[in-house]
């Protein structure tokens, strides 16, 4: 398997998703969108539709709900680094891509990706990286220190909640994926 990149990545389930003629509406309505049918996690995932679904829509209002809070590239940020951090090479490569195209930092996020999680960064993202590592820790590192390097780099309480949210949600959904399944450098695996 390919180290951590920017470039798209297929995945491999260990168990056997449903296939696209066995979805059924249920199915389909808990993938959300209805692209996901094509990718076989999804599919797997929907093996539990009322758990997918809940999943999707937590996951569509932590990354793409534009209320206030923290900006969508800082959201990739974080998701990205928790993902670096726990070894997740298949969640690495979607949140870098979105970080880097809607931060326009392709540099900082490449440096995050090869250096990993202590690699320079501004105040910035080092207060949105550090905090995202140590919500990732086992047990949990993330204190108080974190939320004041947080409020020091300007962020207000919805985006360090915002910060909080994409870093678990993807602490969460990095051991998901890497317990039933493997990344591969084969787009194709993922169709």
């Amino acid at each position: 398997m390919t180290g951590f990149t920017t470039d798209q990545l297929g995945w491999a389930p260990w168990l056997t998703p449903l296939t696209e003629p066995e979805l059924t509406d249920a199915h389909r309505e808990a993938l959300v969108d209805a692209a996901r049918a094509a990718s076989p996690y999804f599919r797997l995932l929907a093996r539990d539709p009322e758990v997918l679904h809940a999943r999707t829509k937590t996951d569509n209002d932590i990354f793409y709900n534009a209320k206030g809070g923290l900006p969508r590239p800082e959201r990739e940020l974080a998701a990205t680094a928790t993902s670096r951090r726990n070894g997740c090479v298949f969640c690495a490569s979607v949140h870098a891509r979105f970080a880097a195209h809607y931060s326009k930092r392709p540099d900082d996020v490449r440096r995050l990706l090869d250096e990993g999680v202590a690699a320079p960064q501004d105040g910035r993202w080092r207060a949105i990286i550090d905090a995202s590592v140590a919500l990732a820790a086992t047990p949990v590192e993330f204190g108080a220190e974190h939320i004041d390097a947080l409020r020091a780099a300007g962020l207000d309480d919805l985006a360090i909640s915002d910060t909080i949210h994409a870093a678990a949600f993807f602490n969460w959904a990095n051991r998901l994926m890497l317990s039933l399944g493997e990344p591969t450098s084969d787009r194709k695996a993922d169709q």
